[in-house]
């Protein structure tokens, strides 16, 4: 069996005896044939004696039948854990195999797919194929059991375990086992190239030039000119002056540092169900765009969240336990709806497509939580988000509280932008008005189309003391 490598919350599969039977109902079994039998003793009848032992026999044969049926089979994955894109395709394959010199009548064979990945339409994982077989094995045969998963959406999926059911020819009997480890699929979120990224720090000092000269970055020099009135001693260019004989000062090209740190809103109560999965997946691929858009300027980006990580999810919950029913391997499956991390999912400031790529990683991760409120993810993180990067804000719904944070986040001199993702411009006015009147820059994500405009803040609307 394949283990795969790096797997949050595997361990080794339960024991290969996993039984519905209880014993207390053999047990109930075989006192019934002894008192049949021991009647028969009794009384002199024959017939019941025989009925006895035949009913003894045939309990005991199904018992023998369905142990050494769900002991003797091996199932085997032939996959690993993959990074994938949206729209890529990866197909699933098991071997099951019969190890015993009986054969196994019949074997209910589940490769286990998140149920809430299948509900939307289109799916996020489109499956085609049989993942559910009842199988004939013959001894030593091996049959395999094959089909594809289509990722329409991004995430980080649980394929798997798969689930092994068998039991007696009369039904007496029915016995479970977990036949293999998951694998886990990360399907990264989608990249859009962006027209123009222009939101910028107002800081003194940075590495992308300015279309307006307002501060000057003295580590990057430009040019001399002949010295003018009001020039500082310091920016007296000696060597040209000597060679002259006439003062010249130093030029100096005006910069902004244009690094971001994505803080994003996935927060329940601010991200309605019914807007599922559409606007989160719609944020999240705006942030990895602007991510994107920042390593290509080698510039410094970042992201903080209030969402939780998918891979501590499936650590905790994942597809432990002895699965002694089938439903509560399907149920280990899926993910809980209570999540009360209180703990921020932070990606520390960085650059350079290794950055990137974590950054991409972590988002395709990511999901709703009900643990912590944008508000008090903006006062608990304040300390890690950069003081050289723009604090971009991207969030659905905008309370009283996120709106007060943000402004004071702009007061105390740091660089805030506002991205609100709704469709709706009266909810896009609504929240948009306060955070206009600080003069924070504020754009409307209302669709995948508009991603590429979003960024296009004025400049100069940021350049604030």
């Amino acid at each position: 069996m394949i283990k795969p490598a790096n797997s949050p919350g595997s361990q080794s599969p339960p024991a290969a005896d996993a039984s519905h039977s209880e014993p207390s109902g053999l047990f109930k079994l075989l006192a019934a044939a002894s008192a049949v039998l021991l009647i028969g003793l009794l009384f002199g009848a024959s017939l019941w004696v025989l009925t006895a032992i035949v009913a003894a026999s045939v309990i005991l044969l199904n018992q023998y039948l369905a142990k050494t049926w769900a002991t003797a089979t091996i199932a085997t994955r032939h996959g690993r854990n993959e990074e994938l894109h949206v729209g890529e395709s990866f197909s699933v394959k098991l071997s099951l195999q019969n190890t015993s010199r009986l054969p196994v009548v019949w074997l209910l064979v589940e490769d286990l797919v998140p149920h809430w990945a299948t509900i939307h339409d289109p799916p996020t994982l489109k499956v085609t194929g049989e993942r559910v077989q009842v199988l004939l094995l013959w001894p030593n045969q091996t049959r395999d059991l094959e089909y594809t998963v289509k990722c329409n959406r991004r995430g980080y999926f649980q394929i798997g375990p798969t689930v092994l059911e068998t039991g007696d020819v009369m039904g007496l009997y029915r016995r479970f086992r977990v036949g293999t480890e998951p694998q886990y699929i990360t399907v990264l979120p989608k990249v859009l190239p962006l027209e123009g990224y222009d939101i910028a720090s107002p800081r003194p000092m940075g590495e992308i030039r300015m279309r307006a000269n307002v501060l000057e970055d003295p580590t990057r020099l430009r040019g001399i000119r002949q010295w003018q009135p009001g020039d500082p001693m310091r920016r007296v260019h000696w060597s040209a002056t000597a060679r002259t004989g006439i003062l010249h000062s130093k030029v100096y090209e005006p910069t902004s540092i244009a690094g971001a740190t994505l803080v994003l809103d996935l927060h329940v109560e601010t991200n309605p169900t019914n807007q599922e999965p559409i606007r989160t997946d719609l944020a999240i691929t705006t942030a990895a765009s602007i991510a994107s858009s920042l390593m290509e300027q080698s510039q410094p980006f970042a992201m903080v969240t209030n969402g939780r990580d998918a891979a501590d999810r499936i650590r905790t919950d994942g597809w432990r336990g002895d699965h002694r029913i089938r439903e509560q391997a399907q149920r280990s499956a899926q993910r809980t709806n209570k999540n009360d991390r209180l703990r921020p999912v932070i990606v520390d400031v960085g650059r350079g497509p290794l950055q990137f790529q974590k950054l991409r990683t972590q988002l395709a991760r990511l999901e709703r939580s009900d643990g912590m409120s944008f508000a008090q993810l903006l006062i608990e993180a304040e300390s890690r988000i950069s003081s050289e990067t723009t604090l971009i804000a991207i969030f659905q719904k905008a309370t009283p509280e996120t709106i007060a944070t943000l402004v004071g986040f702009a007061r105390r001199g740091k660089a805030v932008a506002a991205v609100i993702n709704t469709i709706d411009f009266n909810e896009f006015g609504q929240a948009a008005g306060p955070l206009i009147a600080a003069n924070i820059p504020t754009m409307q994500l209302a669709d995948e189309n508009s991603i590429r405009d979003v960024c296009r803040a004025s400049v100069g609307s940021l350049r604030h003391s």
